[in-house]
């Protein structure tokens, strides 16, 4: 029988491949909102997605991400909802913007 904990380290690696594979598949436009989340937004997503709503609401925003508002917010609930899911931070993962 198996002692607790000891197949723990097995599922880390499991998830370190998917989010490893993951962050292979980004783009460099995901990758540069993962970088703008860390250093402009505290590492939180919901400020990000709130300001482009706002933005396109014609509300006051904080910052002027790009023209392409609409694939910024898919990509931000692609990304938050994979992080949610592995209990990651992208950030974490993202070097450079290569």
């Amino acid at each position: 029988m198996a002692k607790l904990g000891q197949n723990s380290g097995i599922d880390e690696k499991r998830s370190n491949r998917k989010v490893d594979a993951f962050i292979k598949s980004l783009s460099t436009e995901q990758k540069m909102l993962i970088v703008l989340k860390a250093q402009l937004y505290g590492g939180s997503w919901e400020p990000m997605h709130k300001d482009l709503k706002n933005r396109l609401q014609g509300k006051p925003y904080i910052f002027k991400l790009a023209n392409r508002i609409n694939d910024d917010v898919e990509r931000i609930e692609e990304m938050q909802k994979f992080e949610e899911k592995h209990e990651v931070d992208l950030a974490d993962y993202i070097d450079s913007l290569e």
